[in-house]
C-alpha cells in the first residue's frame, strides 16, 4: 500500500493551505521550508510538522515521495526541475514557470522519468464543476455556441495595496490573467472539452504606481491589516482586462479578469450556452449550479451527493446542505494526484490537472500578452 510522504516548499499563504488540506486528506507532511531557517522552523511549529528544512537539497535529500511548490512564480521552474530529477513526484502552484520555454522543458522532463506531475488548478474540484464536466460529456448541453465568464476581486483596488504578485520580475509580465484568468480559462476548457485556438486581448494597469511597504506583504493581508506605505514602485503588469475567446469547435467566448473591482472579494463566474442547454456557476455561490433551458422550467442543482454523477460523488464528502468550498478544493485536488501516483492510472479519477496543462496555460498567458501588445488576434 502506498503510504506517501510529502514536504511543501513555501510557508506563505498557500503553504499553509496545502498542509492542512493533506492532513484532511490523511497524507503525512514531514516537514516544510520557507525562505529562510526562522520562516522555517515558525512554520513547522505552526503547522505541527516534524522538520524545518534549511534549504532546498537538505528537503530533496530527505526520504520524502511527494514534493508541493508553493513559492512565487519565479522559483517554481527550477525547484520542480530539481525535485523531478530528485525522483520526486511534483505538484507545483501556477504558473508552471515564467514562460513556455521553461514549462515545455518540465513536461518532458516529467515524461522521461515517469513521474506522476501536476499544477494546482484547484477550482476543478468543486463539486458541481465536476458535475458540468459531466454534463458536458454526456451531451446533456448539446453543442457548445459560447463560453463567456469573469474572474474578479477586489484585494488590489488601492494604489497602496501591494504584494510580490504585483511585480512583473517576481511574477511574470502578465498578473491578473495569468493570477487568476487561468484558472478561469483551465476550468472552461476542463468543463467542454474544447480548446481555445484564438484570442484577442485589450489590457489595463489601473495603478502604474503602487506604493509599497517596508518588508513583504502576504497575499491579500492588506485587507485585514494596517500596511504602512514607503515608496513608490512602478508596475509594469496589468490590474484587469477582457479577452476574446475562439474554441476548436467553432464556439466563441470572452473573459473579463480583474483584481480591482470593488466588493468582489474571489469571484470566478461563467455561462456556458449550448443547443441543448446551458449552465452557470459561481464561486461565491459555489454549492449551486444554474441550468437553462428553453422549453422547461430552468433548475438550480444544489450540490448534494446523491443528486450527482457517480464519477463525481467520491469528491464530495459531506451531505446536501452541508457546504464545502475553497479548502476543499485542494483537499479534492490532491486526493485524485494521489489516487493516480497510487494506482498508476491516470484515469483513474477526474483528471488533475497535469504539466501539460500548465504549459497550455503559459502558452495561452503568452497570446494574451501577445495580442494586447500588437492590438489583434493571436492564434493559439
Amino acid at each position: 500500500m502506498f503510504n506517501p510522504v510529502t514536504a511543501i516548499i513555501g510557508a506563505g499563504f498557500m503553504g499553509p493551505v496545502h498542509a492542512e488540506a493533506l492532513k484532511r486528506l490523511g497524507v503525512h507532511v514531514r516537514g516544510i521550508l520557507g525562505v529562510d531557517a526562522a520562516e522555517s522552523r515558525q512554520a513547522q511549529s505552526a503547522l505541527g510538522l516534524t522538520r524545518a528544512y534549511k534549504n532546498l537539497d537538505d528537503l530533496l535529500n530527505d526520504d520524502i515521495d511527494v514534493v508541493h511548490i508553493t513559492t512565487p512564480n519565479r522559483l517554481h521552474y527550477a525547484m520542480a526541475k530539481a525535485a523531478l530529477q530528485a525522483d520526486k513526484y511534483v505538484l507545483c502552484e501556477k504558473p508552471l514557470a515564467m514562460n513556455s520555454q521553461q514549462s515545455g522543458e518540465l513536461v518532458e522532463l516529467a515524461k522521461k522519468t515517469g513521474l506522476v506531475a501536476g499544477v494546482n488548478y484547484n477550482i476543478r474540484f468543486y463539486p458541481l464543476n465536476l458535475q458540468a464536466r459531466q454534463k458536458a460529456k454526456a451531451d446533456d448541453l448539446g453543442e457548445i455556441y459560447s463560453v463567456v465568464g469573469s474572474y474578479v476581486q477586489d484585494w488590489l483596488l488601492y494604489p497602496t495595496d501591494y504584494n510580490w504578485r504585483v511585480l512583473a520580475d517576481e511574477g511574470g509580465a502578465l498578473r491578473a490573467v495569468a493570477d487568476i484568468g487561468t484558472h478561469w480559462l483551465d476550468l472552461v476548457q476542463t468543463i467542454t472539452g474544447l480548446k481555445i485556438t484564438a484570442v484577442c486581448a485589450a489590457l489595463k494597469t489601473v495603478h502604474p504606481v503602487r506604493r509599497r511597504p517596508l518588508g513583504e506583504v502576504e497575499t491579500f493581508a492588506g485587507k485585514v491589516h494596517e500596511i504602512a506605505a514607503t515608496e513608490n514602485i512602478d508596475i509594469r503588469t496589468e490590474d484587469c482586462g477582457a479577452i476574446l475567446l475562439k474554441f476548436d469547435n467553432g464556439a466563441s467566448g470572452n473573459l473579463w479578469v480583474s483584481q480591482t473591482t470593488a466588493g468582489r472579494k474571489n469571484c470566478l463566474r461563467y455561462e456556458i450556452a449550448g443547443a441543448k442547454s446551458a449552465l452557470s456557476w459561481n464561486s461565491e455561490k459555489p454549492n449551486e449550479l444554474w441550468l437553462g433551458y428553453r422549453d422547461k422550467p430552468n433548475e438550480l442543482l444544489m450540490r448534494d451527493p446523491g443528486l450527482l454523477d457517480a464519477t463525481v460523488r467520491p469528491f464530495t464528502n459531506y451531505p446536501g446542505g452541508h457546504n464545502e468550498g475553497f479548502p476543499d478544493t485542494f483537499k479534492q485536488c490532491f486526493r485524485a494526484f494521489y489516487s493516480c501516483i497510487a494506482k498508476g492510472d491516470m484515469n483513474a479519477a477526474p483528471p488533475f490537472p497535469t504539466l501539460e496543462d500548465g504549459h497550455r496555460e503559459i502558452v495561452l498567458c503568452e497570446a494574451v500578452l501577445r495580442s494586447h501588445q500588437e492590438r489583434k488576434w493571436i492564434e493559439v
